[in-house]
């Protein structure tokens, strides 16, 4: 673990100096580990075997092959790629015998309970190699079935592989084999062109008999005469300065071309060349194609230049992409059409392939994503980036958002397009918990208040009904776990929802300008004060467990930080003539008293409070920061001397033993699940570098260190 500072640190941190310093240290480590990327596009059929709602993969051989043999096989291919050693669970069911390969070796073989009783899922850990690794699947018919469902064993893990032969690489999914004799041997190897292969391959990748030969837009879409579709492709035009470029295109149906949305050229039918002078570089070629009664289709090409695919598409067949049909007095939308994040009158690019599309992925590890830690990381980075007026950090946090609010509306559409399993948004199109959504929208909220977004209601509107109308509630309102895909959560309430609700609650009353959401965030404390809180330590337990009817009674560190974290964002937009305001401050004062006693003599709050033999913990203890400082601040803390003096305590912990001069982040508890025992968050749920559990939380906890010392003077 590093050190910040020199000896000197003890009087910065008293005096709030380095707070600056660190802050800006963290942000820019931040952004330079995590870069601003655009997202991924691949190739996707949603045929054979494709992830369903529960984010597994599932395949019914039955249905696919109806006609296949008893005891005949079935071979599935993928390949998946880590950026290191990792230890990954599956969940599978079977519907016959299954046999998973990794690597060349067997990770998992059924048996005949496994197979009797197929609606009952086995897990399974295994450890994947850095780089690409082999997974291969061999499926066995029988008279009771043929196939399974296998993959993440946490619903809505955005986990899936990608078809790993020379044709198709980039796409998801995985590529099998016609009904084959049970002694058979693939002889596959990865990125192997499929006709090396001893086997008929699916899904299909060309079209049958008569489709062979007619126009790709009737292959695609059939026949709709009187409507058009688009196609786009993209060229770099290398010849320096103006160039004059040879065209040639044949067409059945009338034809329009455009370059750069300009247009450039028009044919009723047939063949034709044509000249275009454009300047050197990369230009958007787009044809129009109406439908008549014969059939339609284009082909165009251009003597000096080969196309090549607008997105970058993964697996296509093919340089050109399609949307459509459209009615012929619907004027389309280029800009829309090519940002690549917009469904079109229920239309998404397509290729030239049996029931083939372009998906979109965001394969950033955490840029654009929404998930509640990151929401809480960007809240710390919004205000590093506006008491340091960094415009870039401004505007990464701005692109952030802007990227997650721009992809929502396509995701829910993937979402009822593809069965249920998407690849951006993974959790809001999933919604099922406060997690999914509360922190990452009021995050979002936030930014908006500083910085502007655009299009940020429809993402608001769709988290607040969630939460003000669907989310679980006891019959008192108070917010609990029923009945999730996470299923380990089921009928319990945790303490850390009091974040991943009420900060978005009291921004959305403010939003919004009603009440009704600022009453509800009020008195969700008292719902979870009424089961979590251990009046014997002034303290809160982690967990009630209603499988039990009991708390846990253990005091996990961060959770008890969200508390009192959540409770200072409701006070400070609560009215103050609010019914609750001064019971909500009288809470915060027994908390924060029973959280002073814990504080050890280093500064800092243990991962499990009353157990100093625990490791000291760097989220709770910036948490605690943060809420003090607050208290004090804006007056609702008694005797506030004493939490000065631990602010600047805790303030001098983190700056010796939680940063080190790089700008990264130790001591931060992993994401939880919950226990009876304490031993299970002192000794199994240890700390991660630079979690984003804790990253923004320390940029938080130093902003108010120095808010408080410019309050103190």
């Amino acid at each position: 673990m590093g050190y910040y500072f020199d000896d000197t640190r003890s009087i910065n941190a008293y005096e709030g100096t380095n707070a600056r310093a660190i802050i800006s240290s963290l942000a820019h480590r931040y952004m330079g580990q995590n870069l601003e990327h655009g997202l991924y596009y691949r190739a996707y059929t949603n045929d054979g075997i494709t992830r369903t709602t529960d984010y597994r993969y599932l395949v019914d051989f039955n249905k696919i092959f109806p006609d296949a043999p008893d005891k005949s096989c079935v071979w599935a291919f993928s390949e998946f790629y880590s950026g290191g050693k990792a230890n990954f669970g599956f969940d599978i069911n079977c519907f016959g015998p299954m046999t998973i390969f990794l690597n060349g070796e067997i990770i998992y073989k059924s048996d005949i309970f496994k197979e009797r009783y197929s609606e009952t899922a086995t897990r399974i850990f295994f450890d994947v190699e850095p780089g690409w690794n082999d997974i291969r699947i061999k499926f066995q018919k029988t008279k009771a079935g043929f196939g399974g469902q296998f993959g993440t064993w946490i619903g809505k893990w955005d986990m899936y592989v990608l078809m790993p032969s020379k044709e198709r690489d980039g796409q998801e999914g995985f590529i099998f084999t016609e009904p084959v004799t049970p002694d058979f041997e693939p002889n596959f190897e990865m990125g192997m062109s499929e006709a090396d292969v001893n086997a008929k391959l699916y899904p299909a990748l060309e079209w049958d008999g008569e489709l062979k030969a007619k126009g790709q837009l009737e292959r695609i879409y059939g026949l709709c005469p009187g409507k058009y579709a688009m196609g786009v492709t993209e060229g770099f035009f290398n010849e320096m300065g103006s160039a004059v470029y040879n065209f040639k295109i044949k067409a059945e149906g009338a034809a329009t071309v455009y370059i750069d949305k300009n247009e450039i050229y028009s044919i009723k039918n047939g063949e034709d060349t044509f000249t275009v002078s454009l300047p050197f570089g990369k230009h958007t070629i787009a044809v129009r194609t109406v439908c008549g009664s014969g059939g339609w289709g284009f082909d165009l090409k251009c003597d000096e230049v080969e196309f090549e695919s607008f997105a970058r598409v993964k697996g296509a067949p093919d340089a050109w992409m399609y949307m459509g049909p459209f009615e012929a007095e619907f004027a389309f939308p280029f800009d829309k059409a090519l940002d690549m994040h917009t469904v079109i009158e229920n239309n998404y690019w397509k290729l030239d392939a049996p029931k083939m599309s372009v998906r979109p992925y965001n394969e950033n590890t955490l840029f654009g994503k929404w998930n509640y830690p990151l929401g809480v990381t960007m809240y710390g980075m919004l205000h590093t980036a506006l008491i340091l007026d960094n415009d870039d950090m401004k505007n990464y946090i701005r692109d952030h958002l802007q990227l997650c609010i721009d992809t929502f509306e396509y995701a829910l559409w993937d979402k009822e397009q593809y069965g249920g399993a998407t690849s951006i948004h993974n959790l809001l199109t999933s919604i099922d918990s406060l997690d999914d959504c509360g922190s990452a929208a009021s995050m979002m909220l936030e930014v908006h208040k500083y910085l502007g977004l655009k299009d940020v209601q429809k993402v608001a509107d769709y988290v607040g009904d969630y939460i003000f109308n669907h989310q679980s509630r006891l019959e008192d309102g108070t917010f609990f776990r029923k009945e999730m895909m996470h299923h380990f959560h089921n009928m319990t309430m945790w303490a850390d929802d009091l974040y991943m609700s009420v900060p978005f609650l009291a921004r959305y009353y403010k939003f919004t300008g009603d009440q009704k959401y600022a009453d509800d965030a009020a008195e969700q404390f008292f719902g979870f004060k009424k089961r979590l809180f251990m009046p014997e330590k002034s303290i809160m337990s982690h967990v009630y467990d209603f499988k039990y009817d009991s708390m846990t009674g253990v005091p996990w560190g961060r959770g008890n930080g969200w508390v009192v974290f959540s409770m200072t964002e409701l006070l400070e937009v609560l009215p103050e003539d609010h019914p609750r305001k001064r019971e909500l401050i009288d809470f915060l004062n027994v908390l924060c008293e029973g959280y002073l006693k814990l504080q050890t003599e280093d500064g800092m709050w243990h991962q499990v409070l009353d157990d100093p033999e625990s490791y000291p913990e760097t989220s709770c203890t910036s948490m605690f920061i943060y809420a003090f400082s607050r208290g004090v601040r804006f007056g609702w803390l008694k005797n506030p001397e004493k939490y000065v003096k631990a602010i600047f305590k805790a303030w001098e912990g983190i700056s010796k033993t939680s940063v080190d001069a790089d700008g990264n982040v130790y001591g931060v508890c992993r994401g939880s699940e919950f226990s009876f025992i304490a031993d299970y968050y002192k000794y199994e749920l240890g700390w991660n570098l630079n979690d984003t559990h804790g990253t923004g939380i320390v940029m938080l906890a130093g902003i108010e260190v120095m808010r408080i010392s410019e309050f103190l003077k």
